[in-house]
């Protein structure tokens, strides 16, 4: 078995993990620019092959002139996971048996490039993992193997991307050596008039508007974790929110105003219900828990969270 494997994520290490043994090549996403020396910044997939001793290509896109030379390689399978470009038709048709693509939801629920942080989003009990023979178009190919996974209480994205990364990494080898068997399975259609479509998160997604209820801006943190962050403005300054817990029978009367400081953190009042931050970062200064600040920072209660720097 032949395996060029294409992702660019954290979530696309262990199943690159999983399969490296059979693994001929990885094509990941080139590195962007990062600080004044404009050094490229290596992702995680990147570092992934360096140890294990994989060749690595790197592309912009599927224009660049190295693409041509993947054939060479005489792949079996192309295994597509988090890779971050869609891949076009001819190259599609390249692998002897043909490609697969890991995604993690229930599709046709959430296609594109950000179904975990929208199933926590959304409020979503269930979320999952599906196989799919890929085609062209952004994840509409048939499904050759699906399994739903249960999103647990709290859960934010990086603890929900790293389960359905491990389970997949599980699946995957097994699914390759009944296709390699028996042939590539022609898989379900999916229901195209039911699917629904994820964006590129942008910064300004991570603001918070303390209009919503308490509930929807506990999943917006935890959704938006790892990036942008949730984030709102105290005193001018931006202040990002990391964990947060819903308040149960507390009633809520100005949205935004830090209403009270416990042990346990800062109360904080919503549209609907209350809501206890547990842990922040404000503007140039460390993560910390939300009391630890508070304690350095009196006269907090009565003052409102703002969406701007100064709120008009």
């Amino acid at each position: 078995m032949r395996i060029i494997f294409f992702g660019s994520s954290g979530f696309s290490v262990p199943v690159l993990r999983s399969i490296a043994p059979h693994t001929i090549c990885v094509v990941t996403k080139k590195g962007k620019p990062k600080g004044r020396g404009y050094s490229l910044d290596d992702n995680e997939v990147k570092k992934a092959a360096g140890e294990l001793n994989l060749p690595l290509i790197e592309i912009n896109s599927f224009n660049d002139d190295i693409v041509k030379t993947l054939p060479d390689y005489q792949p079996d399978f192309f295994v597509v996971a988090s890779f971050g470009l869609i891949v076009p038709k001819w190259v599609l048709d390249m692998p002897l048996k043909g490609p697969v693509n890991i995604h993690p939801s229930l599709l046709p629920l959430y296609r594109g490039p950000s179904p975990i942080q929208w199933a926590i989003l959304s409020g979503d009990e269930m979320t999952g993992i599906t196989l799919i023979r890929m085609n062209e178009k952004m994840d509409e190919g048939d499904v050759i193997y699906q399994e739903q996974i249960m999103i647990r209480e709290g859960e934010n994205f990086i603890a929900l991307s790293e389960r359905l990364a491990a389970r997949a990494a599980e699946i995957l080898p097994e699914v390759l050596d009944h296709i390699e068997i028996q042939g590539m399975v022609e898989g379900n259609e999916q229901c195209h008039e039911s699917a629904t479509y994820t964006p590129i998160i942008t910064k300004e997604m991570g603001v918070i508007d303390w209009r919503k209820n308490a509930v929807e801006i506990d999943q917006q943190v935890r959704a938006f974790i790892s990036w942008p962050t949730a984030y709102t403005f105290l005193d001018g300054k931006m202040m990002k929110i990391f964990r947060t817990v819903v308040e149960e029978n507390i009633e809520a009367t100005n949205p935004g105003e830090i209403k009270g400081i416990t042990k346990e953190g800062m109360l904080i009042d919503t549209g609907c219900g209350v809501l206890n931050i547990k842990e922040i970062q404000m503007e140039n200064k460390k993560r910390m828990e939300a009391y630890d600040f508070a304690q350095g920072n009196r006269g907090l209660v009565g003052k409102v969270l703002a969406s701007t720097r100064i709120d008009l």
